[in-house]
């Protein structure tokens, strides 16, 4: 009976924490549920002690495939625990530390920092809006006056043509 209970209020609690906003709470909801899961586990395996099916009386000792089970899924848990936190780590609309604290919002902790503001550009550097080639480009203009690809040289890429001088979408030219 109080296995049953047990399991019950971790698996309310579990639940309520999964339906909450935030997702420390889901993490937290989702431990809840695997130690449900782990209790569960050992009351549907008998609370007693058993004798063994195919031998006589059994000395004193416990069941071991409950435990295995349990053992499994506590490792299992364990695993999709720390990949959540992982999860929720890398998200960069969860509120951290650097967040929102005295000094505004800070720079995230292992991600690159955009280029900070300069005496010369309102923008910053890297601002290239009196560029030749307009702004977002960031690289000069080709000698001959010409603008660049996004590779670094040739003429922009076009449609598709043969090496026989035909275009390949008409068929070649033939009749």
């Amino acid at each position: 009976m109080s296995a049953a209970l047990v399991t019950g209020v971790l698996v309310a609690a579990g639940v309520f924490l999964l339906l909450r906003p935030g997702q420390l709470r889901v993490v937290l909801g989702f431990v809840l549920l695997g130690h449900a899961v782990n209790v569960l586990l050992l009351a549907a395996g008998g609370l007693q002690r058993r004798t063994s099916a195919l031998e006589g009386p059994a000395p004193d000792a416990a069941d071991p495939l409950p435990q295995a089970f349990v053992l499994t899924a506590i490792v299992i848990t364990f695993g999709i625990t720390v990949h959540l936190l992982g999860l929720l780590r890398r998200d960069p609309a969860a509120p951290g530390p650097h967040a929102d604290g005295p000094g505004g919002p800070g720079p995230s902790a292992g991600r690159p920092r955009g280029p900070g503001p300069d005496a010369d550009s309102p923008r910053g550097p890297g601002s290239d809006a009196d560029s030749p080639r307009g702004p977002g480009t960031g690289a000069p203009p080709a000698a001959d006056g010409a603008p660049r690809t996004a590779a670094g040289g040739g003429p922009e890429p076009g449609p598709a043509s043969r090496h026989d001088g035909t275009d390949a979408g008409t068929g070649g030219g033939r009749p």
